[in-house]
């Protein structure tokens, strides 16, 4: 916890409270740096010792035992920190997996066992700790020694303890790289945006579709996974933006969906507010299957838009026909109608963010109070010591 006056100086320096809210709607998967095993560490951090100790040896001054302690003070520090630096960076860089969000949650069970990643992180941060209360043993050793003949002892001995603990740790650090591995292919979906899913089988006019809404230039990304991709498209419609997601469609059971769909199954379950389902009657799939994959679509309990595609080659009578059971839209009208279906979602967060707003003004002013009244008390005891 902040003190307040602690809170007076990250706000006056610019330095912003850590936004749990805004961490998980702004997961980047793709910057987690590369996890490596035992031997890198290790090797790493000897080298950064060896280097220490050389840059050390060409200034320090005094007697031999004076000189021995100081070099090896050096190699004790530089290594102990590579191995903290390396450490500290997986754990800094994964994300909470208790705060994550269900979509990711969901699309890391299909691929790692969570309890297992939380484990690596768990060994992680306690080969940190073990490799640090050991050396601050050893330093006290080297401080205290009287003999030049045990210092070295005292180094190696160190160099064995933290080899030997960064070892065990050898697999969790292989199954951490494993987990970034699958990671790194997700997409990054913006919670921060009202977001529209795309469904209905492939080929049916989704991907154009996600182009007309997103205009002539659409911002539209490919995040790889396997030979498919989903797409992510953005679009502004009257000042807000609106986050578009096209999911391929199928009527497998969750288990026996490929690597893609289920990426598609946990976007529209846990981060779509509203869907369109794309019909084509041309049917490059019986209608039938399109109106099951629907029944299974409308399982998600979400509000969903019609839209029949390539109606540049279907008469009038074709469409008007159609209609008349399912009542689709045009692009404009798909615009018009999110806009209105995003606007309780957009006040609920315009209200949030002012309670967020307000919350600062609050502890910004709290806190200027709190540090003004620490001055006035460091001023009234200087006074008393005065008299």
């Amino acid at each position: 916890m902040y003190k307040l006056c602690d809170v007076y100086y990250l706000l006056k320096s610019n330095q912003p409270f850590i936004n749990h809210h805004f961490l998980l709607t702004n997961m980047n998967f793709q910057t987690i740096p590369k996890v490596e095993n035992a031997d890198f560490f290790i090797d790493v951090a000897f080298r950064e010792a060896k280097d220490a100790s050389n840059r050390v040896r060409s200034t320090v001054r005094g007697t031999r035992l004076d000189k021995s302690k100081e070099i090896e003070i050096a190699r004790l520090a530089a290594s102990k920190q590579v191995i903290g630096r390396l450490l500290s960076n997986i754990l800094k860089t994964f994300p909470s997996f208790d705060n994550l969000n269900p979509f990711y949650t969901g699309l890391l069970k299909c691929y790692v066992d969570i309890l297992e990643v939380k484990r690596g992180l768990g060994a992680a941060a306690w080969a940190r700790g073990r490799v640090g209360n050991i050396f601050l043993q050893t330093l006290g050793k080297v401080k205290r020694a009287r003999d030049l003949e045990p210092i070295n002892g005292y180094r190696r001995e160190f160099y064995g303890r933290a080899a030997s603990i960064i070892k065990q740790i050898d697999e969790n650090l292989r199954y951490l790289e494993k987990t970034r591995h699958y990671m790194r292919k997700f997409p990054n979906i913006k919670e921060k945006y009202f977001t529209v899913a795309i469904a209905g089988f492939p080929n049916v006019g989704k991907s154009t579709l996600l182009s007309k809404l997103t205009g002539s230039t659409p911002e539209i990304s490919e995040y790889a996974f396997t030979t498919k991709s989903l797409n992510l498209g953005y679009v502004e419609v009257d000042g807000v933006k609106i986050q578009l997601i096209d999911t391929p469609g199928t009527l497998n059971r969750f288990e026996k969906m490929n690597d893609i769909e289920k990426q598609a199954y946990l976007a529209i379950k846990h981060c779509a507010h509203l869907i369109i389902y794309v019909f084509d009657i041309t049917e490059p799939y019986p209608l039938v299957d399109q109106k099951k994959l629907l029944e299974y679509v409308e399982k998600f309990e979400k509000p969903i838009l019609f839209y029949l595609s390539k109606t540049d080659i279907l008469s009038k009578a074709q469409q008007d026909e159609f209609r008349k059971k399912n009542p689709f839209l045009s692009v404009d009208e798909l615009k018009k109608t999110i806009l209105k279906e995003a606007q309780p979602w957009l006040n609920k967060e315009k209200e949030a963010e002012a309670k967020e707003k307000e919350l600062e003004e609050s502890l910004e002013k709290a806190s200027k109070q709190a540090y003004e009244a620490s001055w006035d008390e460091d001023e009234d005891e200087s006074d008393d010591d005065g008299e």
